[in-house]
């Protein structure tokens, strides 16, 4: 037997993937099991959750595969300190402290946290494994590969050519100039939090226009072969790393919006502020626009895969899927850090002679619920749980109008919930919208909600799409006219929607057929089942504390339905 132990940490969203005889079979972020939000620390909680659900214990491990080189990282973090010198002297000291701290050892961490033997502990690069989990999950025998984030060792965007059992590194762009801290300098700007509220400012997009493009000339240089570069006076990340912009960003847009003030889109400030990142995702679905049709002269491929943190832009990548040239296009779902656990445990088992992965299917990668469990617990809280007869109970439930948090069969990973830790709701009307952003989820009033289709029914409500891409909920499609009254909570201001399908013989299918027969719009509101500033739930007590913090109507946990006294 063969088993490789893939790791992402001490960035952000750090995370356990378990690849056994070239199978996955496990993947988990460590913050379903901290309850801190993108929680960087060495996943210790999911790497041993994943050797359980395979009944295995770390002696059994052949490879732990960490998922960039340590070492190299460090040496960009002093080099660049040194070059930026005397600027970075403030920094300078918290940045090698970081890497001193424990970054450096992480290796021999891992080794005797987990009771691994430190010579079946190893690394790959960053921008490898983000390739690896792209390509090898991908169905194509041959694809350009594309990773684009904020920065690996020191490389921030690279084009690889997958082949087979291969990949091979063609070209890179290195740090200081990165879409991904591009996009992050101007996420803080708008007032959001860096690494957790670029979606928001994709989302704040769609009420702006683009009316920004000359100041971003200066900002960002885009280059006919794809490349890029930016105006590094603009940016500071070496000084000031909670915001990664200079003063003179500020000169030339603007003062940064204030976190946590309330948003009111017809006032002048937060109008500026949704022009500036209508002007930021234009700009950067040009530049990807741009290395994508580098990557098709360069490698032929009639098919692309994207990784890396920008590759969560579903707004861009509906774009790429229409605009590229490339007949094909895989995007990896957990596409940020946490899914290079993924590459990097592939990357570990094919150097031992495994077979490459079969095509990624689904994200139900960890840990499940049981209706005991959910019995007993609120027996013990004094709740009233019924038992459900199958998907058409719930579905009467959705009928009815209420809002119902679910909790079904192993947890997602990465950061879509897509049925199985699920608030549901119908799509219409506007109300619900509304009460989910600001009396349950209590979030920005701007931000959208994902339909839940079934595949064969999606032609009917929404233009065509990126269908590969659709199951993921990693791109976005045209909501049509006349479907648009009866999708009114999950159509965006743009009239688009994140479109998530779903299979029929699926349980999540059956609930949206269920719900289509009752009232003729087979389409669910699905977003995650997570309260503000929380992961999503995980655990059956983790359902529970939700529940009892939030105002859903009821809760369901497989096939019991819990109600509050």
């Amino acid at each position: 037997m063969s088993a490789t132990l893939g790791i992402s940490a001490n960035y952000h969203d750090a995370a356990a993937a378990l690849v056994v005889d070239g199978t996955l079979v496990a993947a988990m972020q460590e913050e379903r099991f901290s309850r801190i939000k993108n929680d960087p620390s060495l996943p210790l909680s999911a790497a041993r959750a994943c050797l359980a659900l395979a009944k295995l214990d770390a002696k059994d491990l052949t490879r732990v595969v960490f998922y960039e080189n340590p070492y190299r990282k460090l040496e960009r973090v002093l080099t660049m300190s040194l070059r930026t010198f005397p600027r970075s002297l403030t920094q300078f000291p918290r940045a090698i402290a970081s890497q001193l701290s424990g970054k450096l050892q992480v290796l021999d961490e891992l080794s005797s946290r987990l009771g691994v033997r430190r010579d079946r502990v190893t690394h790959r690069e960053h921008h490898e494994s983000h390739a690896a989990s792209a390509f090898f999950l991908s169905p194509f025998e041959r694809a350009a590969v594309l990773t684009v984030d904020a920065v690996g060792e020191e490389t921030t965007t690279a084009l690889w050519l997958g082949e087979g059992r291969s990949l091979k590194a063609l070209e890179r762009i290195a740090f200081p100039h990165s879409l991904g801290l591009l996009y992050s300098a101007l996420t803080a700007w708008c007032g959001f939090e860096v690494n957790e509220g670029e979606y928001k400012v994709m989302g704040l997009a769609a009420f702006g226009q683009p009316r920004f493009r000359d100041e971003f000339t200066k900002l960002v240089t885009l280059a006919p072969d794809g490349s890029f570069s930016l105006g590094l006076d603009f940016f500071d990340s070496h000084t000031n790393t909670e915001v990664g912009f200079s003063p003179k960003l500020e000169a030339l847009l603007g003062p940064r919006r204030s976190p946590g003030t309330p948003w009111d889109l017809t006032s002048d400030r937060d109008r500026r502020v949704a022009d500036v990142a209508c002007t930021l995702q234009t700009v950067l679905e040009e530049a990807l626009l741009g290395l994508a049709r580098r990557a098709k002269e360069r490698t032929g491929a009639n098919a692309l895969c994207l990784a890396g943190g920008v590759g969560l832009n579903a707004v861009a990548n509906a774009r790429l899927a229409r605009e590229s040239g490339f007949r094909d296009f895989f995007v990896q779902p957990a596409a940020g850090d946490a899914g290079a656990a993924l590459g990097a445990a592939i990357l570990g088992a094919l150097d031992l002679g495994d077979a490459r992965p079969a095509p990624l299917e689904s994200l139900a990668l960890g840990l499940p619920v049981t209706s005991d469990d959910a019995r007993t617990i609120a027996k013990n809280l004094g709740l009233v749980a019924t038992p459900l007869s199958g998907p058409d109970d719930v579905a009467e439930l959705l009928a009815k109008g209420e809002i119902l948090a679910c909790a079904e069969g192993r947890f997602e990973f990465g950061p879509r919930a897509l049925g199985n830790r699920s608030l549901l709701a119908l799509p219409t009307p506007i109300a619900v919208k509304e009460r989910l952003n600001r009396v349950i989820k209590r979030r920005e009033p701007f931000r959208p909600f994902a339909p839940a289709v079934l595949e064969a029914g999606a032609p009917r409500f929404f233009e065509p799409f990126a269908e590969r891409l659709a199951p993921f909920m990693v791109t976005v499609a045209g909501v049509k006219a006349e479907a648009r009254p009866s999708l009114e909570a999950v159509t965006h201001v743009d009239g688009t929607a994140r479109v998530q399908t779903v299979k029929a013989d699926s349980r999540f299918g059956a609930i949206i057929d269920a719900v289509g027969r009752r009232t003729g719009t087979p389409v669910v509101l699905n977003t995650s089942l997570n309260g503000k500033g929380d992961p999503i739930v995980a655990s059956v007590a983790d359902a529970f504390a939700f529940f009892l913090g939030h105002s859903a109507d009821a809760l369901v946990v497989d096939d019991v339905l819990i109600r509050k006294p």
